[in-house]
C-alpha cells in the first residue's frame, strides 16, 4: 500500500547530521504556486555515482514511466483527455491579453487539471469550479477550429463544444471523482472511468459470480479492467496489448525491453519479463508471478514500480490506477530500514493484537530508503513518501513484501517548509516546538518506515476472509492499521536498543504532530462544510478522534483554548501509546475477521464528519500563513549523451524545467492515447 502522508505545511527540521536535509544550493526547489497547491523540485543526489549501465537503466525506465501518463488521466474520468487537450490547445494558441480575468481563470483551471490528472481535485474528489465564463471558453474553442481539437470521427464542432460545456461548467455532471457516501450507488455516482453503464449491484454480482470460493491464492479480481455492459451482459474490458490502453502499453513495453538489456542481474531481468508478459496478456495470474518475482529482487540497486497498482480511486476498492516510480537505493540511509526488517518477527510477536491474528512466521520483509528518479501516473505530481508492495495478502504471507521510503522527496518537503510560521501558529508551546525541531524529521521518517515495512506487512486474515467485503472502507481501514502499528512501536524501547533513535522521548515529536494533524491541521485542506473523503485523511482523523474520545477519563489528550485559539495538549504520552495499541488490536480484529459492520460504524463515527466551528478556525488561522495545503513536484529530465555511432556513453540530469513547460512537453512527447494538438 502506498502512503500519501504528505508533509505539506509542516516544518520538519532535523538536527541529526545523518538525516538532516541539506539543500542543493544550485537547485531552486520552488517552481509554481496556484490555488491550494505549490509545485516543487526534488534533487536526485548520487545519480552521478551510478554506473553507466545503471544510468541507462534509469533512463529507459523513466521513459517507460512517462508513457503511461494518458492512462491515469483517462482512468480518472472518461472526458479528461479531451478536456486536457482542448485546454492546452487554447493555451498554446491564445493571442489575447494574458491579464484578462477570463484568461487568468482559465490558466488557473488548466494548472489544476494538470496537477490532478483530470477535472477533479486530486485529494478532495470534487470537480473543479472554473472562474472563467462559458462564453469566453466557447469563443476560444470556436476560434481554434475543428482541426486543432480532439473531435471523434464524425463529431461536429457544435456537438463537441456542447459536451465540453457540460463537463466543465455543469456542477452536477460528474460532480465527484470517487463517491463514498453511505447508502449511495458508489459506481453510478462516481466519475472514475472504471465502470460504464453498470450499477454497483451489477458489478458486485458479477465479481461474486466469478470468484473461486475458498481460493487460498485469489487473483486481484478486476485490478486491470473496465466493467461495462454489452448486449445486456456485464463484461470486463482488460487493459492489455490489443485491449484498452493498448497504444500506451506498447510504448511502455518498448522501453521495458530496452531496460531488460541493461538489467543489473537475472532476477531483475526476470521481473521485467514477467511484467512484459502481464502487460501483453492482461492475465492476473501472471501479475501475481510478477509481484512475487519483484518482491524477491532485493539485490538490485535500481528499482521501479510500473502498472495498475493501488485501488484508492475505485469506490469499490478493486481497480488499480496506473502509476510508476523509478528509484535507486540510498545505501547509507537504508541502514535503519534494514535493521527494522531484520527484526520484523520481534515486532510481530510483540504486537498488541490477538494471538490468532499474528503471523507465526514473517517471511521476506525487505525495506530500503530510496532516491526517487521519476514520478509518474498516480504518483505525479502529488506523490507518496512510502510504498509497501505487493498488496495481495496471500503473497505477503507466503513470499513477503518490499517497502521503500522516498527520502529525497521528504527532504524536498522539509527544505521547502523552512520558516513558514506553521509551528509558531499551531504548536502549543516553545518546549514542544523545540522537540519537533529536534526530532520530527527522523521520527517522521521512522514512522513511514514502520508503517510501510512492518505495518502493512503485519497480521494475518482468518481462513476464508475476503477483504472485498469492506468495499469503500477498505483503504481507510488498512491505512489506519499501518499507522497505528507505526505509532505504537515508535515509543518502544526496542528502537533505542536497535540504535534507531538516541532519545527515549524522541517519539513524542511524532505523537504530537500526528494528533495535531489528525484533530486539526489537516482540515486546512478541506473546504468548509465538506466531509473527509480521502482514505489517509480519514484514517488520521479516526485515530486522533478515537484517542481523544477514549482518553477523556484519564485526560490523556485534550483540545484547549488560549487567547481564543484551539491547541492540542498531550498530558500523558505513554497512555496515548496504550490507546494506540488498544485501537490497533480492534482494527486488526476487524480486518482479520472481515467485520464490515464494525468497520463501517467506526469510520462513519470518527473519520468522516468535521466539527464546523473548529474547521473554520483552522482555515482562518492557516490563511494568514499563506501556505499551500498541497504540494507536488516537477520531474528532472534525463538526457542521454551519445557518441558518433549513437551509443549512449552517459546520462545527465537537467532540473530547471517550469511547471507549464513540463506539462506541455509531456503532452507533446508522451501522449500515445491522444491526438496531437496541431494536426
Amino acid at each position: 500500500m502506498k502512503s500519501k502522508l504528505l508533509i505539506a505545511g509542516f516544518i520538519a527540521l532535523a538536527t541529526t547530521a545523518m538525516l538532516k536535509a541539506t539543500p542543493n544550493p544550485q537547485l531552486n526547489y520552488h517552481v509554481d504556486r496556484f490555488a491550494d497547491i505549490e509545485v516543487l523540485r526534488y534533487d536526485v543526489p548520487g545519480f552521478d555515482r551510478l554506473s553507466l549501465n545503471q544510468k541507462k537503466l534509469v533512463y529507459y525506465l523513466t521513459q517507460a514511466a512517462l508513457q503511461g501518463r494518458d492512462i491515469l488521466t483517462d482512468q480518472n474520468c472518461r472526458y479528461n483527455l479531451a478536456v486536457r487537450q482542448t485546454l492546452e490547445a487554447i493555451y498554446t494558441n491564445y493571442t489575447g491579453a494574458r491579464t484578462d480575468d477570463n484568461y487568468k481563470g482559465f490558466e488557473l483551471y488548466l494548472k489544476q487539471v494538470w496537477f490532478a490528472n483530470g477535472i477533479h481535485h486530486h485529494y478532495g474528489n470534487d470537480k473543479f469550479v472554473p472562474t472563467f465564463s462559458q462564453q469566453w471558453f466557447d469563443s476560444q474553442v470556436r476560434a481554434l477550429g475543428a482541426a486543432k481539437l480532439p473531435l471523434a470521427q464524425g463529431e461536429t464542432l457544435d456537438s463537441f463544444l456542447a459536451t465540453m460545456d457540460k463537463v466543465i461548467f455543469d456542477p452536477t455532471f460528474m460532480a465527484k471523482k470517487v463517491e463514498q457516501g453511505e447508502g449511495k450507488d458508489l459506481v453510478a455516482t462516481s466519475a472514475v472511468n472504471f465502470y460504464e453503464g453498470v450499477t454497483q449491484k451489477e458489478v458486485e454480482d458479477y465479481y461474486a459470480s466469478i470468484k473461486v470460493p475458498g481460493d487460498p491464492t485469489p487473483i486481484s479480481y478486476g485490478l486491470n479492467s473496465k466493467v461495462v455492459k454489452r448486449d445486456g451482459k456485464v463484461v470486463e474490458l482488460p487493459y492489455k496489448v490489443g485491449g484498452l490502453y493498448s497504444d500506451a502499453i506498447l510504448n511502455i513495453l518498448y522501453w521495458l525491453s530496452k531496460a531488460k538489456e541493461v538489467a543489473e542481474n537475472a532476477e531483475q531481468a526476470s521481473t521485467i519479463n514477467r511484467l512484459t508478459e502481464y502487460y501483453a496478456s492482461g492475465n492476473l495470474r501472471v501479475f501475481d508471478q510478477y509481484s512475487i518475482t519483484w518482491a524477491r529482487d532485493t539485490e538490485s540497486r535500481v528499482d521501479f514500480i510500473n502498472g495498475f497498482i493501488e485501488d484508492y480511486n475505485d469506490p469499490l476498492g478493486m481497480k488499480g490506477s496506473w502509476e510508476s516510480i523509478v528509484n535507486f537505493k540510498n545505501e547509507e540511509a537504508s541502514h535503519r530500514t534494514e535493521v527494522i526488517s531484520q527484526n520484523a518477527q520481534w515486532f510481530e510477536d510483540h504486537s498488541p493484537i490477538d494471538d490468532r491474528f499474528r503471523k507465526p512466521q514473517v517471511k521476506g520483509v525487505s525495506a530500503k530508503v530510496i532516491t526517487a528518479c521519476i514520478l509518474a501516473g498516480d504518483s505525479y505530481p502529488s506523490t507518496p513518501i512510502g510504498i509497501n508492495l505487493p498488496n495481495a495478502d496471500w503473497i505477503r504471507a507466503a513470499y513477503g513484501s518490499k517497502s521503500v521510503t522516498l527520502e529525497n522527496i521528504t527532504e524536498a518537503y522539509d527544505i521547502a517548509s523552512h520558516g513558514n510560521g506553521f509551528n509558531e501558529e499551531f504548536v502549543i508551546d516553545e518546549p514542544t516546538r523545540e522537540l519537533l525541531e529536534k526530532y520530527l524529521f527522523i521520527t517522521d521518517n521512522m514512522h513511514t518506515d514502520l508503517h510501510e515495512c512492518l505495518g502493512h506487512a503485519s497480521g494475518q486474515l482468518l481462513p476464508g476472509v475476503d477483504l472485498s467485503v469492506m468495499k469503500s472502507y477498505g483503504s481507510c481501514l488498512e491505512e489506519t492499521r499501518a499507522d497505528l502499528f507505526a505509532l505504537y512501536y515508535l515509543a518502544d524501547p526496542k528502537l533505542i536498543e536497535l540504535g534507531l533513535l538516541d532519545n527515549p522521548d524522541a517519539y513524542k515529536a511524532e505523537y504530537y504532530k500526528y494528533m495535531l494533524n489528525g484533530l486539526m491541521t489537516q482540515l486546512m485542506r478541506i473546504e468548509l462544510g465538506k466531509d473527509l473523503e480521502e482514505a489517509h485523511m480519514r484514517n488520521r482523523q479516526l485515530i486522533a478522534g478515537w484517542c481523544l474520545d477514549h482518553g477523556r477519563a484519564d485526560n490523556v489528550v485534550e483540545l484547549i483554548k488560549r487567547d481564543g485559539k484551539t491547541y492540542v495538549k498531550i498530558n500523558d504520552y505513554q497512555k496515548l501509546r496504550g490507546l494506540f495499541g488498544t485501537l490497533l488490536a480492534e482494527i486488526q480484529r476487524i480486518k482479520s475477521e472481515g467485520d464490515y459492520n464494525a468497520c463501517a460504524a467506526l469510520i462513519e463515527k470518527y473519520a468522516v464528519k468535521i466539527d464546523p466551528v473548529l474547521h473554520k478556525e483552522v482555515l482562518d488561522r492557516y490563511a494568514k500563513l499563506n501556505i499551500a495545503p498541497y504540494k507536488g513536484f516537477v520531474n528532472p529530465t534525463y538526457v542521454p549523451v551519445t557518441d558518433a555511432a549513437g551509443n549512449i556513453i552517459d546520462v545527465t540530469i537537467t532540473n530547471n524545467e517550469g511547471y507549464a513547460e513540463q506539462m506541455l512537453r509531456y503532452s507533446r512527447d508522451y501522449s500515445p492515447l491522444t491526438h496531437p494538438i496541431s494536426k
